[in-house]
């Protein structure tokens, strides 16, 4: 099984901006729809972003508008660009494969990476 590794976290104000990079070999070429979630300190995890086999993509309420999903085939990368981030955004940011037993069979979630938003 392979992880997954994402990348691109950091400490920025609000309204500013940062994008994340969920990368694997063969993650785009195999087929496999991606999930962004996180999980902030002291509450449950929740989905962000997804990006299916097809390129459709769909965000959570709290983010549309500000957060946008895309892949990039020939890097086998998919990216979160974030945009007027709130504090309320700050969070570990993860990826994972969605809906398929054989790309879930392939990759494991990696180990996040850390978004602080200050006001």
């Amino acid at each position: 099984q392979v992880q997954l590794v994402e990348s691109g976290g950091g400490s920025v104000q609000a309204g500013e901006s940062l994008r994340l990079s969920c990368t694997a070999p063969g993650l785009t070429s195999n087929r496999c729809a991606v999930l962004w979630d996180r999980h902030a300190e002291g509450k449950q995890p929740e989905w962000v972003s997804m990006i299916r086999i097809d390129d459709t993509t769909a965000n959570r309420d709290t983010v549309k508008g500000r957060f946008t999903i895309s892949k990039d085939k020939a890097k086998d990368t998919v990216y979160l660009q974030m945009n007027s981030l709130k504090p309320e955004d700050t969070a570990i940011y993860s990826c994972k494969t969605l809906g398929s037993s054989y790309c879930d069979s392939m990759y494991r979630r990696g180990q996040g990476t850390q978004v602080t938003v200050s006001s």
